[in-house]
């Protein structure tokens, strides 16, 4: 235990916030609010590696080092992606995901 926190609960919490972002991703039309799922499942499975690290192996930094990676992975997908949606607007003047299916190069 964690000051009291079980790791079930942690767990719970993580797989919540994880199914949120899933399901954001599957039913949002926007790109943002698919990029911010996305965020919320990579959040999710951070949370998961340092949680899993401390109740196993206490004293090893694996978890941590993973979800440091994890991190920078999100932060560059995110630059990279609102790079793409702003290039996006600029064409098409609208970020819905039908607006941009019909897009002609």
């Amino acid at each position: 235990m964690i000051n009291g926190i079980t790791i079930y609960e942690i767990l719970t919490l993580t797989t919540i916030i994880f199914f949120i972002g899933v399901y954001g991703f599957l039913t949002r039309k926007n790109l943002i609010t698919m990029l911010l799922s996305i965020e919320l499942i990579l959040n999710a499975s951070a949370i998961n590696f340092v949680v899993i690290n401390t109740y196993l192996f206490p004293e090893n930094l694996q978890g941590v080092v993973f979800s440091i990676f994890v991190i920078a992975v999100a932060a560059a997908e995110t630059a990279l992606a609102v790079a793409i949606i702003i290039n996006l607007y600029k064409l098409v003047a609208s970020i819905e995901v039908e607006d941009t299916e019909t897009m002609k190069f």
